[in-house]
C-alpha cells in the first residue's frame, strides 16, 4: 500500500511538470500570436487554457484524496501540501498566457504592439519561456540551487517590465492612451506569470527543506 502511495506522490510530480509543459508552451505561442497578428494562434492558445484548467481540477482532487485517505506526514505530507499550491501557480501562470492571446485577438488584424516596443515584449516573452522551462525542471529535479537562481531570474523580467513602463510614460510616446494601456497590462501579464514561478521556486525550497526560502533584498 505505501508502495502505491508513492507511486500516487511520483505521478502528481509528474502531472505538475506536465501542466509546466503545456504553460511553457501556452506563453511562447500567446507571444508569437501577439507579435505576429497571428489570429489562429491565440485561439489556440484561449484554447488551451481550458486543458490547464482541468488539469489543475484533477490534480487537487487527486491530492485531497491522498490527503485524506493516507494521512501523509513529513516530506509526503509537504509534498501534497506544496502541490496544491504549485498547481494554483502553474494555472495562474497559464491564465496569464490566455490574457496576452485574448489581446492579440482583441487587436486582430492589427498588432497589440506597436514597432518600437515590440523587441521589448519579444525579449519578455523569451524571459518568460525560459523561466518557466526552469520551474518544470525544478519541480521534477527539487534541485535547491536551481530554485535559489529563479529569483535572480526573475529580476531579468523587472528590468524589462520596467523598461517597457518607461517607455510609455515618455512625453513622446506616439501611439495615444489605448495602446499605453494594452502595452502596461501586457507587462503586467509577463510579471506577474514571472512572479509565480518564483512562488513555485520557495515551495520546492520548501518542500526539500521543511523552511521557506527567504525572500530576496
Amino acid at each position: 500500500m505505501r508502495e502505491a502511495f508513492h507511486d500516487e506522490l511520483e505521478a502528481i510530480t509528474g502531472n505538475l511538470v506536465d501542466m509546466a509543459q503545456l504553460v511553457k508552451t501556452a506563453t511562447k505561442d500567446a507571444t508569437t500570436a501577439l507579435l505576429t497578428a497571428d489570429l489562429t494562434l491565440a485561439e489556440k492558445v484561449i484554447a488551451q487554457d481550458d486543458v490547464i484548467d482541468q488539469m489543475q481540477h484533477e490534480l487537487d482532487d487527486r491530492t485531497m484524496r491522498l490527503l485524506a485517505t493516507q494521512q501523509p506526514v513529513a516530506s509526503d505530507l509537504r509534498t501534497l501540501v506544496t502541490s496544491l499550491r504549485m498547481s494554483a501557480d502553474l494555472e495562474r501562470m497559464g491564465d496569464m498566457a490566455h490574457h496576452i492571446a485574448k489581446l492579440a485577438r482583441m487587436r486582430y488584424p492589427a498588432t497589440a504592439v506597436p514597432p518600437e516596443s515590440s523587441l521589448t515584449i519579444e525579449e519578455m516573452g523569451r524571459v518568460a519561456g525560459l523561466i518557466i522551462d526552469k520551474v518544470s525542471q525544478i519541480i521534477k529535479s527539487r534541485n535547491l540551487d536551481d530554485a535559489k537562481q529563479l529569483p535572480v531570474d526573475d529580476d531579468e523580467m523587472d528590468k524589462l517590465h520596467r523598461k517597457l513602463i518607461q517607455s510609455l510614460i515618455s512625453k513622446d510616446w506616439p501611439h495615444g492612451a489605448e495602446s499605453a494601456i494594452d502595452l502596461t497590462l501586457l507587462g503586467r501579464y509577463y510579471e506577474r506569470s514571472a512572479d509565480h514561478a518564483v512562488s513555485i521556486s520557495r515551495r520546492v525550497h520548501f518542500l526539500v527543506t521543511g523552511k521557506y526560502l527567504e525572500d530576496k533584498a
